[in-house]
């Protein structure tokens, strides 16, 4: 059951990180709960197991392509980030480390394995993935427009993809850079 969860995960990752064309150094945003993946209800059955499962398959995608994961916990924590300090080295940080009930499982495992974790209350991701309906679009930068996967399944939880693209300015008459959509 969980290296298909991890799977799935993976698949996802890398299928969000082509459709938004990230690229090094940019923020891939996460929003999971391990309950809807089990098939509950968010927040009733926090699975720490399932998280890291979800977890493994997503940082393996973010490190081979040189991104910076960020995990959103959950609302306990006001759905704060845990991401690697050198993504965020001008923030303030929060002191908090989040736990399976309180955090969330995978906010748990992020903060478990990165190297120098830091809490922030708010992050401005390139993409994201929100697997449960875990609601990521606050931790996105603007623009933000949806991304229909293939891959919009782990375990049983529905996946949401989205990716930025620049503001348009101008209207009808300006010219656009098609390389930045």
């Amino acid at each position: 059951m969980y290296e298909n969860i991890k799977m799935q995960a993976e698949a996802a990752a890398n299928e969000i990180c082509d459709k938004a064309k990230l690229k090094k150094g940019n923020i891939l945003v996460i929003g999971c709960s391990s309950s809807e993946v089990c098939g509950d209800k968010i927040g009733s059955n926090s699975n720490l197991e399932v998280a890291q499962a979800v977890f493994a398959g997503i940082y393996k995608v973010t490190q081979e392509r040189g991104l910076y994961l960020a995990a959103q916990c959950c609302e306990h924590l006001n759905r704060a980030i845990i991401v690697e300090r050198a993504a965020v080295p001008f923030s303030e940080y929060c002191n908090v480390v989040p736990q399976p009930k309180a955090g969330g499982s995978f906010g748990t495992t992020a903060y478990k394995t990165f190297a120098d974790p830091v809490a922030v209350e708010e992050i401005k991701a390139d993409a994201g993935l929100d697997i449960g309906d875990t609601l990521i679009g606050m931790h996105i930068k603007k623009v933000c427009v949806p991304v229909r996967l293939e891959n919009n399944k782990i375990g049983e939880a529905h996946v949401v993809a989205a990716r930025v693209r620049p503001k348009f300015i101008g209207g009808s008459r300006a010219v656009y850079n098609e390389d930045l959509l």
